[in-house]
């Protein structure tokens, strides 16, 4: 039975305690049929969960679709106890073993039975590298004993296995009664499907959010309309009469009240010296001083005078009177506080008590800074110890904290203070209007205000608390609380003066170590009145064992400051429960409410007084989310109980407005702030005229309008109501209001929620921080909690999921992000609480560093823009009649016209690019053609005209000899960038052979470059493969044996060393349109292919790069780029011999060695046009941008450079070529020498953008500078373009790529209809040239789909020319510039690849957008790559810092692409830096990466799957 018991907790496991021995055969049979069935996949999970409930159902004891997890916890171990004592011991432990603030029973019942409604939801795990899991922060760790010992982090190497990582098996539970075969078939899953099936579970949790019918939108300045969300017609509406304005009792006139506070002091101090005052205590609870009146009085006339006449600067005194001066002192020092207030009281300057600063980085310290410089603070009053315990600068002073004014710290001791002489007395004026004191608070979004709190109202205040609680002369009165600040200050330092009370002041300190210690200083000081919180109670309750020998008997008051806490009430009766035993009478507990501004709002008066009955309200947290007071009766589980806080001040009223717009009364039945009028309320913010106007000179008005006193309120920030009895009641506060979708949710209450959830002990100290973040105009709910030391995965996973659940169903409102952190590291409040702003801002900003994240948007994000519905197109003919009668041309463009330029040169007469090097062979034998450098910058090899000529002779010659090839046979190069590689490639036309050119596999990494050769060798049909004798060797090696298989291979020759023989004839094609060569290349969506180009093509390709370029013999030019294919083939192999130019040959690779060898080339042998890639762009970029000074110093110039091309197939990259050009402006390099070029598969040059500086430049032949536009992002999605300002919201720059090539007609056509596009129109890219490619070779694996890429016609319109589709979306604009040819200049803009599209919610998004938001996201974000898989967005993000960032990136990602792109994304996978695949272009691929991603061969440091 035991082992049952403890096997309750699987996924599966609803057997409820049932032994399958117990069943009838037949259902016996029944169940191991539906087993089987779910073994073999003939049934899902979830059709066999719930086919098994059927048949157990009439056997099952418990509620149908308990958590089984849950029954697991709550069944007694041993069960032959009765279920009865079984949860009376459950609820006795709960009682002694939980450590937060909100407590309550009831809740924990109801969330337990709230969880108990849901079945277990199937959710995909978050799956973590293993050192992530390794924590270090939390001092108190150590690791279980059955455990194994964590991985070595410094290493990253987990035994043998370098990769290994815990397997988070995909199936969370398996029912128990399964065969271990089927066990092991769950656990041994092929390795692809783990991340699919986490997908698929994420498919099935993301049912649709529900959503209220929407009538009207917010109109977001375009029609991506964001839905704005609309009242719930069946909402409970206020239905009460309109609420009156509450009048406290009028404060008594007594005949020998003091004129002023300071009158007081002065009274007691010299009729009543040697009472005591205050009684301060050291962290082991003994009495270290106590402070007497005469004493108090006589210090802080001394310190008066000492601040007025003893400290100066410049000659001048330092301060005068109405000056601020900061106090600070630590907690466990009331006396020096005292002293200090005093004295600056008696002074007439005005103290700001602020905290201790403990760090130069105090949670909130530099706000504080802020307050103290906005009060022109420039004297800092504290205690010698305090002093020596600040941080100092290295002089020795006490260090200036980030953010703070500049100021003079008074240590107040007594040797530092100067006796006054006889005859000087203290100003002790009766109270007037100016400030007494600044109490500082700190608002919802972190900053400090300073509330300014007049002699008068402090005097009324302790008048009005004297009345409220029969204060009398000489009392004892025990105080827990902060003295610097609120409840603390007015009872135990101002009205406790007042009285000449006895006050024993128990430091945090002491309660830390000691819970119990109040409750034994007021038995053994006999204390009257007690002021704590609730945490106070909460926490002397653990402590039971040292309760039986005190007695609270004495107490008249126990004052329970933070009773407008909704979650008090749990404590009190708790509280009550344990100690009326022991002498504690119920109607002693008071609780108060009170706020920074308005001072004490409300208290129960004690019981002598003879007020009314305390009162409770059980409401239902469904109305008060709308605002709305609804007693509840029915629905037991969401309620909120709470406890009245009494009736108003004496000589106060109160009034509860709206919360939202003008300050209407709310009717009786309707939450509203609570707002008070009286002589006892702050005056003013310090400085914001502002704030301070609606915050404490607020009009009430009726709902007619008529203000409803002429004396202005001030507002508490407490939101609450008016109960019977005139009781007031406080659910919740302004500051912790969160407001989702028209509903209103208290942080406080959610909190709440969290904590009732099992286990109970997950939560470290009870540790919850929530708040909302404002997300796509809404807020959003993030709940922080931080976890215990001990606690697994599974356990914050189970945790996370039960508390989403909690709240969804206690609240109806979906959590946004639920983020763990490992214990004590989120940032502290003063007191030891949740420092919550500070905690918000680091979310925010990405430094919180979780251990664990789960984030729900697609529950909660209710309000994204309809998805898109595709309109009917309208026609291609309708179309252009459109565009006409608006005005509008077509979008056509066309680089200059071959047929008019005179072309003098010899070259132009060969139709052969193999006759150009015949020709040139013979008449400039030795013109040096190539120069190759090395990593080291020098030659190692060249190549001349008639070099070449007679290299590729003897090529020519071993392919028709050794290889027996015959004309039109296919030879696969092999080579590294080098000569041979251009020798071997004419060699092949000198046989009439077809050359491919193919990358060589990377020695170091055959298991993924060698499949991609194999893979061209065999798709391009080659019968030969012509190599170095090195790669031979590699080709045919056992480790290329284990990639693939070697034995397939074709014929391969070395040409290291081959004999002097040259061919008989060389090779003449019989027309122009013959195959000269193939262009095969792996596109970034992955698609192998490979193009055709003709000889004809191929002479027309060289003539208009020539034309373009202005190349001729004389020239040199450095290319660094890879030449195996398109643009880069071209200026490597092509164009050299077909124009004469010098090529200097850069191969990128060499870069990796030596970054700077491109750039020190280009300046050593002053080139004017070089051409590279992004990539090599990018290298030299992240690689020399520290080292220009360095380069300079080497005498690297790039003055001499006049135009440096990037060869791309994709959108110009801005933001690269712009920090390129602005990293070498310092090197010379002018910054209009960087362009880009465009070409693709179909042409692989359409643009080129020639030299932009110099003679030509200025003879207007180059044409003008490329120009770059602003588009409206939003629009690009709806395939339109919309020209926008700079700067403007959702604005991307688009520059143009270049200046299209002579010879080439480019048009826009619509994807979808093909008809012609008019200016400015978002379309496909198609193009018409001398140099197009023939056709596609093959394109492996989608052949049926290209067919038409070569061969289009325009359906309307021009319907004969032939255009060749690019596959790329662009749009051509007019510009004002003109062409060399006099013309309007078109520029032709590229936006993107049609293939790399995404297609989500009906609109089209380019990736490289969403990667760009998601890169400015964070510093640490390196790299990012984003693809679909199902209908989810999966982006891949590197990490460039520590692991333990990682999970902060999940939040601000997911934010990021929300607000920007309105998507929700699905999934957030964390890696190192370099995984995203990127090819020799410097393009991402894509589809590699979501190949890697789902096989799961990505190694992640972490994966976040979105709810």
């Amino acid at each position: 039975m035991a082992e049952r018991e403890r096997g309750g907790g699987g996924g599966g496991g609803g057997g409820g305690g049932l032994e399958a021995g117990a069943l009838p055969p037949d259902v016996r049979e029944g169940l191991a049929e539906l087993e089987l069935e779910l073994s073999e996949g003939d049934i899902t999970q979830k059709g066999y969960e719930k086919k098994r409930a059927k048949l157990l159902a009439r056997y099952i004891p418990l509620i149908q679709g308990v958590d089984p997890s849950l029954q697991a916890e709550t069944r007694v171990p041993g069960s032959s106890q009765t279920p009865a004592a079984g949860s009376k011991q459950q609820k006795a432990r709960s009682a002694n073993s939980r450590d937060e603030r909100f407590r309550s029973d009831v809740h924990t019942e109801a969330v337990q039975a709230a969880l108990a409604k849901y079945k277990e939801r199937k959710m995909p795990m978050p799956s973590k590298r293993r050192s992530v899991l390794v924590h270090s922060s939390v001092e108190t760790y150590t690791p279980p004993e059955n455990h194994p010992a964590p991985p070595d982090v410094t290493t990253g190497l987990v035994g043998q296995h370098p990769h290994e990582r815990p397997q988070v098996a995909s199936v969370r539970g398996i029912p128990r009664g399964y065969s271990s075969s089927i066990l092991e078939t769950a656990d041994g899953v092929p390795v692809s499907s783990r991340v699919s099936s986490k997908i698929q579970q994420l498919l099935n949790t993301l049912k649709r959010p529900k959503r209220p019918p929407l009538k009207e939108f917010f109109v977001d300045d375009f029609e991506e309309l964001l839905e704005v969300h609309q009242p719930d017609p069946n909402q409970p509406k206020p239905e009460g009469g309109p609420a009156a304005v509450l009048q406290g009792e009028p404060l008594a006139v007594l005949s020998n009240w003091p004129p002023s506070l300071l009158a007081a002091l002065q009274r007691w101090g010299t009729t009543q010296p040697k009472a005591p005052c205050l009684t301060a205590l050291d962290t082991t609870g003994k009495a270290v001083y106590t402070l007497t009146y005469g004493k108090l009085w006589s210090r802080s006339v001394k310190l008066a005078y000492t601040l007025l006449n003893k400290l100066s600067s410049k000659n001048e005194p330092l301060l005068k009177p109405g000056d601020r001066v900061a106090l600070v002192f630590p907690n466990s020092d009331p006396v020096m506080f005292m002293v200090a207030f005093y004295g600056c009281l008696l002074a007439e300057l005005i103290p700001v008590p602020i905290e201790v600063p403990l760090t130069r980085k105090d949670a909130g310290s530099q706000q504080i800074g802020f307050l103290l410089g906005s009060c022109g603070v420039t004297l800092a009053l504290t205690t010698d110890a305090c002093q020596k315990g600040l941080p100092k600068a290295p002089t020795g002073e006490v260090a200036t904290f980030k953010g703070w004014p500049r100021l003079v710290w008074f240590v107040i001791d007594g040797k530092h203070l100067a006796k006054p002489p006889k005859d000087w007395h203290p100003p002790v004026r009766e109270a007037g209007a100016e400030t007494a004191y600044i109490e500082y608070k700190t608002s919802k979004e972190g900053s400090a205000v300073g509330i300014t709190v007049s002699h008068a109202s402090a005097l009324a205040q302790c008048h009005a608390l004297s009345q409220a609680c029969g204060y009398s002369e000489a009392e004892t009165l025990t105080n827990v609380l902060d003295f610097k600040r609120d409840a603390g200050l007015w009872h135990g330092v101002l009205t406790s003066v007042m009285n000449r009370m006895h006050v024993i002041s128990i430091p945090y300190a002491l309660m830390k170590v000691n819970p119990l210690s109040w409750i034994q200083k007021v038995c053994s000081y006999k204390a009257r009145v007690a002021l704590v919180k609730s945490r106070d109670m909460h926490w002397s309750l653990l402590a039971q064992r040292d309760q039986r020998d005190v007695s609270l008997s004495s107490l008249r008051m126990l004052i329970v400051a933070d009773g407008a806490n909704p979650w008090s009430v749990s404590s009190c009766d708790a509280f009550l429960n344990v100690f009326q035993s022991r002498g504690l009478r119920p109607e002693v507990i008071c609780p108060c409410a009170s706020s920074s501004e308005a001072l004490t709002v409300a208290i129960r008066r004690p019981p002598d007084s003879g007020g009314p009955a305390p009162g409770k309200a059980v409401l239902s947290m469904n109305g008060l989310s709308y605002g709305v007071i609804r007693v509840d009766t029915e629905e037991k589980l969401s309620v909120l109980t709470v406890q009245d806080v009494g009736q108003v001040m004496p000589g106060a009223s109160v009034c509860v407005v709206k919360v939202e717009g003008p300050p209407y009364l709310c009717r009786t039945d309707e939450v509203g702030e609570v707002c008070v009028c009286s002589g006892a309320t702050g005056a003013a913010y310090y400085g914001l005229v502002g704030i301070t106007k609606n915050v404490f000179e607020t009009v009430p008005v009726t709902a007619g309008g008529a203000p409803i006193s002429d004396q202005p309120f001030t507002r508490t920030g407490l939101l609450g109501f008016i109960g019977p009895d005139q009781l007031v009641f406080v659910v919740g506060k302004l500051d912790g209001l969160m407001v989702v979708g028209l509903r209103r949710h208290n942080a406080d209450d959610v909190v709440a929620t969290a904590l009732a959830v099992e286990p109970m002990k997950f939560v470290y100290r009870g540790r919850i921080a929530v708040f909302s973040v404002t997300v796509l105009h809404d807020d959003r709910i993030v709940l922080v909690a931080e976890q215990r030391p001990d606690a697994s995965e599974e356990d914050s996973f189970q945790w996370m999921s039960r508390v989403l659940q909690a709240i969804d169903s206690i609240h109806q409102v979906g959590v946004y992000c639920l983020a763990l952190v490992p214990a004590n590291t989120l940032p502290k409040a003063p007191l030891g609480g949740i420092h919550i702003s500070e905690t918000k801002q680091r979310f925010l900003e990405g430094s919180l560093h979780p251990c664990n994240v789960l984030m729900c948007p697609h529950t909660c994000v209710t309000n994204l823009p309809k998805p898109r519905q595709k309109q009917p197109e309208v026609g291609p003919a309708s179309m252009i009649v459109g565009n006409l009668v608006a005005g509008k041309r077509i979008a056509q463009a066309s680089g200059r016209d071959v047929t008019q330029l005179e072309d003098n040169d010899q070259a132009r007469k060969f139709l052969y690019l193999a006759d150009v090097l015949q020709w040139r062979a013979q008449t400039t034998p030795d013109h040096p053609l190539f120069l190759l450098l090395n990593a080291k910058g020098t030659v190692t090899s060249t190549a001349t005209c008639v070099q070449l000529h007679k290299k590729a002779e003897r090529v020519a010659a071993a392919l028709t000899e050794r290889g027996r090839l015959n004309v039109g046979d296919h030879v696969a190069l092999v080579y590294p960038p080098g000569v041979d590689l251009i020798a071997t490639f004419y060699g092949c036309l000198y046989a009439g052979c077809v050359p491919i050119t193919v990358r060589p596999p990377h020695p170091q990494n055959l298991a993924t470059t060698l499949p991609t050769v194999k893979m061209i060798v065999e798709v391009s049909k080659s019968t030969c493969i012509l190599t170095t004798q090195a790669i031979m060797k590699l080709l045919k090696s056992k480790e290329a044996g284990a990639a693939v298989d070697v034995k397939t291979w074709p014929t391969i020759l070395d040409t290291d060393d081959l004999p002097k023989k040259r061919v008989a004839s060389v090779f003449r094609p019989p027309s122009p349109d013959t195959l000269a060569y193939l262009d095969f290349s792996v596109s970034t969506t992955g698609i192998l292919a490979g193009v055709k180009m003709s000889h004809a093509a191929t002479s027309a390709l060289c003539r208009s790069i020539k034309l373009q370029c202005e190349l001729y013999p004389s020239r040199q030019i450095a290319v660094c780029l890879d030449p195996y294919c398109g643009l880069g083939f071209a200026l490597w192999c092509l164009c050299s011999v077909y124009s004469g130019h010098q090529s200097l040959l850069v191969p990128p690779l060499e870069l990796e060695n030596n970054v700077s060898l491109w750039l020190s080339a280009v300046s050593q042998y002053r080139v004017r046009v070089t051409f590279c890639s992004y990539s090599v762009m990018e290298m030299c970029t992240k690689g020399l941008g520290t080292q220009t000074d360095l380069l300079r110093a080497k005498s690297v110039n790039l003055s001499c450079v006049r135009t440096c091309m990037v060869v791309a197939e994709e959108r110009p990259r801005i933001a690269l070529t712009q920090s390129f050009s602005k990293l070498f402006k310092d090197l010379g390099l002018s910054a209009r020498a960087v362009s880009t070029t465009f070409g693709c598969r179909v042409n692989v040059a359409i643009c080129l953008q020639p030299n932009r500086l110099g003679k030509l430049a200025e003879q207007g032949t180059a044409g003008p500078d490329p120009t770059t536009v602003y588009v409206d992002m939003r629009a690009l999605r709806h395939d339109r373009v919309r020209l926008v300002e700079r700067g403007s919201p959702h604005s991307l720059p688009l520059m143009e790529s270049g200046k299209i090539l002579p010879g080439v007609k480019v048009i826009i056509a619509h994807t979808e209809t093909k008809g012609p596009l008019g200016d400015s129109h978002l379309g496909e890219i198609w193009v018409s040239s001398p140099h197009n490619a023939t056709g596609y070779y093959t394109v492996y694996g989608e052949e049926s789909l290209h067919a038409d890429h070569f061969s289009a016609r325009l359906s309307f319109g021009d319907t004969q020319t032939i255009w060749a589709r690019t596959g790329y979306l662009g749009f051509l604009r007019r510009t004002d510039l003109t062409d060399a040819s006099g013309e309007r200049h078109d520029a032709l803009y590229v936006v993107g690849s049609l293939d790399e599209t995404l297609e989500l919610r009906g609109m089209r998004y380019h990736p490289i957008d969403i990667e760009t938001s998601v890169i400015r996201a964070h510093k640490s974000i390196a790299e990012c790559a984003v693809f679909t898989w199902t209908n989810l967005l999966v982006v891949v993000v590197e990490l460039e810092g520590p692991e333990q960032e990682a999970l902060d990136l999940v939040a601000l990602v997911t934010n990021v692409v929300l607000e920007e792109h309105f998507l929700i994304v699905g999934v957030v996978v964390i890696v190192d830096p370099g995984v995203i695949p990127i090819n020799s272009r410097g393009e991402k691929q894509r589809m590699h990466l979501r190949d890697g991603f789902l096989a799961d061969q990505l190694d992640p440091i972490y994966v976040a799957y979105n709810m």
